[in-house]
């Protein structure tokens, strides 16, 4: 309580003291024993009411005890049901939820997961990939301040992400693995991972590289085989020993004919060998006959020019290479696609070439563009010349409906180095990316499409897109959404199509252990994104004829269908937009790539480093009764008694008025009671 507050209360006090007197010995008609009662109600009285408006302020602090937190989290990929472990996996799920005496001394937390780490409500074992990395990585954010334990049911096997058991290093919590598969070792022939580019030209080869393990101690030989459908495309022996456990193998396989072309690679089985599913590995490769040429422009050096070339040829359909605006004249017409970085009055030939030809093309500007020149060598967009510089960042427009706008967090981005002034677009434009100047998300185009007849543009107002890759790396560890959005911009840019009202978006083929997603975009007769229609999807295997129908879902300027539950094979589908007469078809190809079913056994191994690394213990799932009795006595999971202090006004405490109220009310009926006015 402040000096001034306390001040206050003492003179609230004098005050009502002073009411009382007054009006029961000063001011009193009749002087009677029964005034000094009247004059303390009337004291206490008048003195709450002073103080409820003078509203001080007290402190109020409550003890309470906080349990220590355990987190069980559940390996729920198909590898635990192949192995045979979901039932006693299930069972015991059941027994930690069922114990009381853990229950009492944790607040328990169940998780689950395969690809990422998610809540547990049940469990089906049909992840098709394992992450347990991404346990740690979820653990360390979520108990980031809390003493959380973690049990970890798992068999060990992971197909993709970091090295578990050197991630597990930087964990700040203890981890106790329950190992959840067979133990023993037994001979065994694996395929492993398989590197192979996703697109072949005709009339070439292409090299596949094949890592080849064993298992055992004996010396045993196999051969290697890769089939396309009944035809052997590669084979030759290999050798294992105790001291030779692995073997890499590469293989020059011709591309013969154009589309997908589906192959296996089958390890022959040795003497009793038990899992014979992993000695066979299928992958797919497009076929194509010709390829993107891209052609960028640019008479200076920028970090920009090495990101772009790196993003666009991730898309093994595309090639880049560098020119000056000197070196590309006469040069234009052996590239589908021209990018123009940062153009200055040397590009002025290279543009009459351009405008010649009628070739598209994508321009990036930023504050070393010569406005000037440009505004004089375009007709799409002018800009307004100043001799000032601005940070920018990207704003997603949601009504973008020229191509589906990956989904990426452009605010979040770091900001881009533009050009000052105001952009006017003379011809008919979808703008993308808005600029946001600070806090402020503006009206001014950043990224606009165009479309002059039939003649496509894309227009970048800003320079520093490296940082935007890098970015985009660091939130999802992976370049691919950034090189996606790229990739989007440079097939839009490159493309002579003409405009549909129903464009498709998907893959030739997928591979069984991923997604299968395919996207539609629809337009109305403006060629408007329309995001009220309905588009359904019929999808039919080409071997079974089983026929699979659903609907898209609406997903900001795109519709999303999800068809991952598919069995591996061949399909056609058709879309179809309800009551509108418009359908689109097409085919892909579903690869069968059931990676959880490669592991025979647990990785006990790996558990036992993640173990020691955290100073937990490894623990057979037999043994869960043992683990949870250790973990109730553990000294180090003690509820810990907090305390917290919160600063309350008094005019929050409503039995005051209460008590105000009645003070009034007793005085009332004793001044009627004795005849008092």
């Amino acid at each position: 309580m402040t000096s001034t507050t306390l001040l206050l209360l003492i003179g609230a006090c004098i005050i009502a003291l002073a009411v009382a007197i007054f009006q029961y010995f000063y001011k009193a008609a009749y002087k009677t024993k029964r005034n000094k009662v009247y004059a303390l109600l009337r004291f206490f009285t008048v003195f709450g009411l002073l103080v409820l408006l003078i509203n001080p302020k007290y402190k109020q602090e409550t003890y309470y005890t906080e349990k220590p937190s355990l987190a069980i989290a559940v390996d729920n990929s198909a590898s635990i049901q192949y192995l045979g472990y979901e039932e006693k996996v299930k069972e015991a799920w059941v027994r930690f939820r069922e114990s009381k005496p853990l229950n009492d001394a944790f607040d328990i937390q169940y998780f689950k997961f395969g690809t990422q780490v998610t809540t547990l409500d049940s469990l089906d074992f049909a992840e098709r990939q394992t992450n347990i990395s991404s346990v740690f990585s979820s653990f360390t954010t979520l108990y980031r301040n809390e003493v959380a334990p973690v049990i970890l049911f798992s068999d060990g096997n992971q197909t993709f992400g970091e090295a578990f058991e050197y991630s597990s290093k930087n964990f700040k919590q203890n981890v106790y693995p329950v190992i959840t598969g067979d133990t023993i070792v037994y001979d065994d022939l694996i395929v492993g991972q398989v590197n192979v580019n996703r697109y072949a030209y005709i009339n070439n080869t292409f090299p596949v590289e094949v890592f080849t393990s064993y298992n055992g101690t004996r010396e045993v030989s196999s051969r290697l085989t890769i089939r396309s459908g009944n035809t052997v495309v590669h084979q030759e022996n290999i050798a294992f020993s105790d001291q030779n456990k692995s073997q890499v193998i590469t293989a020059l396989i011709p591309a013969n004919s154009v589309g997908v072309r589906q192959y296996t690679i089958n390890l022959q089985p040795i003497e009793n060998e038990i899992n014979k599913k992993n000695n066979t590995k299928n992958f797919a490769v497009e076929v194509i006959d010709q390829k993107t040429n891209v052609l960028l422009v640019s008479d200076m050096v920028h970090p920009d020019l090495g990101m772009l070339k790196k993003s666009i040829e991730s898309n093994r359909l595309r090639t880049v290479t560098f020119a000056t605006p000197n070196e590309a004249v006469g040069k234009l017409n052996d590239y589908q696609l021209v990018i123009l970085y940062q153009p200055t009055g040397s590009f002025q030939p290279m543009y009459n070439e351009l405008e010649s030809l009628g070739k598209n093309s994508m321009t990036i500007t930023g504050p070393k563009t010569d406005w000037n020149i440009l505004n004089r060598l375009q007709t799409a967009v002018f800009h307004e010349i100043t001799t000032q510089d601005e940070e920018v960042q990207g704003v997603a427009n949601p009504n973008f409906s020229t191509f589906v706008l990956n989904d990426l967090d452009f605010s979040d981005f770091p900001p881009l180095q533009t050009s000052f002034g105001d952009i006017t677009l003379k011809t008919e434009a979808d703008v993308a990316l808005y600029k946001k100047i600070g806090t402020i998300t503006t009206e001014a185009p950043l990224l606009v499409t165009t479309d002059q007849n039939g003649r496509r543009g894309v227009y970048f107002f800003g320079e520093g897109l490296w940082r935007w890759r890098a970015q985009s790396f660091v939130d999802t560890r992976s370049f691919e959404a950034f090189d996606n959005f790229i990739d989007n911009l440079i097939q839009y840019a490159a493309s002579n199509k003409r405009k549909s009202r129903l464009n498709l978006d998907y893959d030739s083929f997928y591979y069984g252990n991923g997604s299968v997603k395919l996207y539609a975009q629809y337009f109305d007769k403006n060629y408007v994104f329309d995001n009220r229609a309905a588009l359904t999807m019929r999808v039919v295997n080409k071997a079974t004829e089983k026929v699979y129908e659903a609907p898209f879902l609406l997903q900001r300027n795109a519709y999303e269908i999800d068809l991952s539950n598919l069995v591996p094979g061949d399909y056609a589908f058709t879309v179809t937009v309800q009551d509108q007469g418009l359908a689109r078809s097409g085919s892909f190809t579903i690869v069968p790539f059931e990676v959880e079913q490669q592991f025979l056994n647990a990785d006990v191994t790996a558990l036992s480093q993640v173990a020691t690394n955290t100073d937990g213990a490894l623990y057979d799932i037999s043994n869960i009764d043992q683990l949870i009795a250790s973990l109730v006595v553990d000294t180090r999971y003690k509820p810990v008694q907090k305390s917290t202090e919160n600063v309350v006004p008094l005019i929050d405490w409503k039995w005051l008025l209460a008590v105000l109220s009645l003070l009034l009310a007793i005085e009332w009926f004793m001044r009627k009671y004795n005849g008092l006015t």
